[in-house]
């Protein structure tokens, strides 16, 4: 097919379930409500982790499904990550990362028993990668081949005017084997290259069922490259006098101490301990919290692991997000530079280590393509949405944070 290639760029934190939730949405965490896997509950140390219920704006697909403006065009939705629980549409939704009961992941009920009855696979077994790299391959490969039988089930068999297939095996790939991308004496090299031109033969199986009419889009929710090191930095702000625990090694964040000015959720998102919003906060708004900032986002910009610089950019959560939800957005939150993965984790005993994944997400370097031409060189996944919704002909009120390109 002919079109447009781009290089794409994602979310700030470039972690899926913000990205994909911001694919979906067309507009930015500070609207959706979404800034990371696990995140607090208001006014406590307490972590939860936001599923669909939490996501505050409409997806494209409810956008369409509406008779006023979508003209109640029908989706089949399958496999995005954070829709789980799924929720009502006009078509068809099966839940993606992190779904865990296949009633609750799919709507409408009525199809449970045919997913059921070809075997489909909800996730890969991760799980599996630390055990045995032959079990983790194998399990890529049943997954894999569950999720294609579905594909093809829905895509024939059903009337759709939005059509969206993700493949979530190459995330699973890539963190716990991207060194073996590249590196043809790895032992799983061939294997490497095996789920790659599965997923081609996939896609081109998708393409041929259309016609040459269709919008296809290929999209990616990031990037990827190799891992140099993996960066703690919990750790980090406790080596420099920002963290404090009222017991060491804390268990969770309700050991943070009165005596913290900053502290972190995954991965790269910083908190300043404010008076009034945290249990244990200390920092006055009007007061240290502008110097505090100021102060972390110099020494970070400073931070070297093996003699190479670790930050690409250190943004300020007002730069980024704006809406709603920014009562809930990180003081401070940190793109690193390709090979330094951050995490939150908060019983690290040094600043950076290594753990069994060899690949990590890159924030400027996801991928975007689609069979049409003249497309804006300048892309980011917040533009997606109301690129789909303009190419199907909606013709609603754009109240989005992307541009249609």
């Amino acid at each position: 097919s002919t079109g447009s290639l781009r290089r794409m760029s994602t979310s700030i934190p470039e972690v899926s379930s913000v990205a994909w939730t911001t694919f979906m949405t067309g507009v930015n965490p500070g609207r959706h409500g979404i800034y990371g896997f696990m995140d607090l509950r208001p006014g406590t140390y307490d972590m939860f982790f936001p599923d669909f219920r939490s996501v505050k704006s409409d997806t494209m697909w409810e956008i369409l499904g509406r008779s006023e403006n979508g003209s109640g065009k029908r989706s089949i939705v399958i496999n995005i990550p954070s829709t789980y629980p799924a929720r009502k549409l006009n078509g068809i939704l099966i839940s993606g990362f992190v779904a865990i009961d296949l009633k609750r992941a799919t709507y409408p009920e009525s199809y449970v028993p045919f997913l059921e009855g070809i075997g489909y696979r909800l996730d890969v077994d991760a799980t599996k990668a630390r055990k045995s790299m032959d079990l983790f391959a194998q399990d890529i490969r049943d997954t894999l081949t569950k999720r294609e039988e579905a594909f093809m089930h829905f895509i024939e068999r059903e009337e759709w005017d939005l059509f969206i297939a993700t493949i979530s095996a190459t995330d699973r790939l890539h963190h716990f084997l991207w060194a073996a991308s590249d590196d043809q004496s790895h032992p799983y090299h061939g294997f490497f290259i095996e789920i790659y031109r599965w997923i081609d033969r996939i896609i081109g199986e998708l393409c041929g069922k259309v016609d040459e009419d269709t919008a296809i889009f290929m999209v990616s929710d990031h990037g990827f490259t190799h891992i140099k090191s993996e960066v703690y930095l919990s750790r980090w702000l406790y080596e420099e006098g920002y963290l404090k625990f009222s017991k060491y090694p804390p268990e969770s964040h309700r050991d943070i101490d009165k005596d913290t000015k900053a502290f972190c959720l995954d991965p790269a998102r910083i908190y300043i301990n404010l008076k009034g919003k945290y249990p244990a906060g200390s920092v006055e708004k009007d007061g240290e919290f502008d110097a505090i900032r100021e102060e972390i986002k110099e020494k970070l910009y400073a931070l070297e692991i093996n003699g190479e610089k670790v930050v690409k950019r250190v943004h300020y959560g007002e730069e980024i997000f704006h809406g709603p939800e920014f009562a809930d957005a990180p003081h401070i939150v940190v793109v690193p530079e390709y090979g330094f993965d951050f995490k939150g984790a908060l019983n690290k005993d040094s600043v950076s280590g290594r753990n069994i994944f060899t690949g990590m997400h890159t924030q400027d370097d996801a991928l975007f393509f689609v069979n049409r031409m003249d497309v804006a060189e300048d892309v980011n996944i917040v533009d997606v949405a109301p690129t789909i919704l303009n190419e199907i002909g909606w013709k609603g009120e754009n109240d989005f944070d992307g541009k249609i390109l």
